[in-house]
């Protein structure tokens, strides 16, 4: 297990060395001059220079390239141009927002995803097998923000229950302010009992966590019904059943503890799509997040923070992908990590 995982870990510093020079070179061969969006249009030229000279553009791109890596080594991933301040600050500021809403998505997608996949095996070909199949392809074939603007329209506009956008209301901080203890507002919220926050920030999540569920809820559910229709076929079923065991404790502990391999891979690659699905979901809901700084950032050709943001996503996915492979290896004894 330790030799696999320091195996994986060294193969992902490679991967993530290989697509820092190839994020860098590109940002630096963008016809644009980031002197210019570091001091502004209008800046004299003397000004741009100086910015130039402060900043290292005016080196040759692999000396700036080794010292990208240098000071990234030591915890320095440069400054926004835009903002001014060190990107990581930038990040970290938002980062709770966007790991609350990510996190509450993949869960609701691969619990409901899960079970709706083991209640369509039951009866393929059925009028519940289809209408879950229906919303799977639905779920997966939609487009983020255009479902999010419908929920809009049918939950705000149409029944008026829940709030159109933001993470709380604004009379929040000043009746109810969250005490900080995580630094994640929702889960601080729920453990120093502060049940109206809780209530009113779980309001605003149900909307952006349902539009980003979507697509990696109908994975999972397709991939489980896959999964548990070719299990309830093998031999050992039968023998199950011929033991006499009920149906319910075949189905939902023996056959579906044999079909979660395949889900937990999906669910992986559900979990590193929600990284990037949740820019437009943000910038939909209004959701104070990473994703609104990394839409921001590339509209603004901000080097600094779009190689930042990438480098993120890039270790977010590598190590999402490392605890699937090693909770399949604890699932299931087959998969061998030699």
């Amino acid at each position: 297990m330790l030799r696999f995982v320091l195996r994986r870990l060294i193969t992902s510093v490679l991967v993530l060395a290989v697509l820092t020079a190839i994020v860098f070179v590109l940002s630096r061969i963008v016809p644009s001059d980031p002197a210019v969006i570091y001091a502004g249009p209008k800046a004299p030229p003397a000004e741009l220079d100086r910015v130039r000279q402060e900043l290292g553009f005016d080196r040759p791109i692999f000396i700036q390239y080794f010292e990208y890596l240098r000071n990234l080594v030591t915890g320095d991933w440069g400054h926004s141009l835009a903002t001014k301040r060190p990107v990581l600050d930038e990040l970290f500021t938002r980062l709770p927002a966007t790991l609350e809403l990510i996190g509450f998505a993949i869960v609701l997608a691969v619990m409901a995803g899960i079970i709706l996949g083991v209640v369509a095996s039951r009866r393929p070909g059925g009028f519940l097998d289809g209408a879950i199949r229906f919303l799977s392809i639905g779920g997966i074939s939609v487009p983020a923000f255009w479902l999010g603007l419908l929920l809009q329209l049918l939950f705000v506009g149409g029944l008026g229950i829940l709030p159109a956008t933001g993470q709380f209301s604004n009379s929040i901080k000043y009746s109810n302010p969250i005490s900080h203890v995580t630094g994640l507002p929702l889960l601080d919220s729920m453990i120093t009992g502060n049940g109206v926050a809780f209530t009113d920030g779980l309001q605003h999540m149900i909307l952006p966590a349902l539009t980003l569920a979507a697509y990696p809820l109908g994975l999972v559910a397709r991939m489980t019904r896959a999964a548990m229709l070719d299990v309830m076929n093998q031999d050992y079923i039968f023998t199950a059943r011929a033991y006499g065991l009920r149906e319910s404790a075949i189905r939902w502990r023996v056959a579906l503890k044999n079909a979660l391999p395949p889900v937990l891979s999906i669910a992986g690659m559900a979990a590193a799509y929600a990284l990037t699905g949740t820019f437009f979901v943000e910038a939909v809901f209004n959701w104070p997040g990473i994703g609104q700084f990394a839409t921001s950032s590339m509209l603004a050709v901000d080097y600094p923070a779009i190689m930042a943001i990438t480098l993120m996503g890039a270790t977010a996915y590598l190590l999402a992908n490392l605890l699937v492979d090693i909770l399949q290896s604890r699932i299931d004894p087959r998969v061998s990590m030699s």
